[in-house]
């Protein structure tokens, strides 16, 4: 209820903050408010806040410049941009991403790139689908990781490609008693570093990359790795595949579906590369890393109403799990919820979203929920 009252609040808010713009700074205007039909680019910042009790006061921000290649009206170039996310804590962690995508005129051809490090302790439950929130074992964490991506045009709506990149996973835990030291299930506590090359093959029909309201994308690769430095012999890979697919109801109406399976492959299970399942963009509600295991799979649909050129709400509800070997009916795991949309860039289809997400309730524990405040659509 708490959660939902403050999306009440943050709907009700930027409705008031809308109708009262003309008293905000011209920047912050043209930030937020400002209504640009043509192909500018343009940029959007918004504060990052937030607390819990491994990290105290985690405070930041996140800045998204979004811009076209090309600027002639009648081509349909997808949008561009540049995002940069940073934060620090009161207990001295702290994260930060730099990512882009780049498209060229007529989307020939697409670029991706993205460097992030992260030093921030997460809680480790276990392997498997049905880890307990009572073994929750706080793991210090430290992570690099670069990636880079290019795909071309083949043909109509057609992208072939390569994905490369490299990391490194450091973690460290002082519990000798809890269940990341004593779990037989957990391979390479100390993490390690690889680099990693791929094929990438996707079919991208959608009428918008930011908001899309008719067609589809296949998004699949095929990352093979290798342990890098001495400290890491794995060799392996890792497949993802992904469909998403929107249908334009009515003028403001739309419905989303997404579907998601990726697998580990190799002889080996580094824990840190297990698929995990719970984000803020698929099965909203549960905590990143809670379940995780070699193969994941998950889908959603997301019912996305528009009020007007600024405003909209989202319903969603979706399922998925974690698994060994082979995936099973019986264990999927549910979550649904509902968000709001503020569209800062109405030319761009660009917004910021506040989703409350909610999952299961194991026995004897509380259910499972999540909020997440960020930029553009989940998917």
């Amino acid at each position: 209820m708490k959660k939902l009252l403050i999306l009440l609040h943050l709907g009700f808010g930027f409705q008031l903050v809308y109708a009262q713009k003309k008293i905000l700074p011209k920047f912050v205007q043209k930030m937020y408010f400002d209504k640009d039909s043509t192909k500018k680019s343009s940029f959007v910042f918004l504060p990052v806040l937030s607390s819990a009790p491994e990290t105290g006061i985690e405070a930041g921000g996140a800045g998204l410049f979004s811009f076209y290649t090309d600027t002639v009206a009648r081509h349909d170039t997808r949008v561009s941009n540049i995002f940069a996310y940073a934060t620090i804590t009161t207990k001295g962690q702290n994260r930060f991403s730099l990512s882009s995508t780049y498209w060229e005129p007529q989307n020939t051809y697409h670029y991706s790139a993205a460097i992030s490090y992260i030093n921030f302790p997460s809680d480790f439950y276990g392997i498997g689908n049905n880890t307990r929130k009572a073994d929750a074992d706080l793991v210090d964490e430290k992570r690099f990781k670069l990636n880079l991506a290019a795909e071309k045009l083949l043909t109509k709506n057609l992208y072939a490609g390569l994905v490369l990149g490299g990391f490194n996973y450091t973690y460290k835990d002082t519990n000798f008693f809890g269940i990341f030291q004593t779990s037989p299930q957990v391979e390479d506590r100390s993490g390690g570093a690889s680099v990693f090359a791929g094929p990438s093959l996707i079919f991208d029909s959608r009428n918008n990359n930011t908001y899309t309201t008719k067609g589809l994308v296949i998004t699949s690769y095929y990352n093979l790795m290798h342990g890098i430095f001495g400290n890491n012999s794995y060799i392996g890979g890792l497949f993802n595949i992904e469909y998403s697919q929107f249908f334009l109801l009515n003028k403001k109406l739309v419905l989303a579906l997404d579907i998601q399976e990726q697998s580990l492959t190799g002889g080996r299970s580094p824990f840190y590369l297990l698929p995990a399942l719970g984000s803020d963009e698929l099965m909203r509600g549960y905590y990143n890393g809670r379940y995780r295991d070699r193969n994941f799979i998950a889908g959603q649909t997301e019912l996305r109403y528009r009020f007007n050129d600024r405003i909209g709400i989202v319903g969603f509800i979706g399922t998925g799990e974690v698994a060994h070997q082979s995936f099973s009916v019986n264990t999927l795991k549910p979550n649904y919820g509902g968000g709001l949309r503020y569209f800062f860039d109405t030319e761009k289809g660009l917004s910021i979203r506040a989703d409350y997400g909610i999952g299961e309730k194991a026995p004897g524990e509380s259910r499972q929920s999540g909020f997440y405040v960020g930029l553009g659509q989940a998917f």
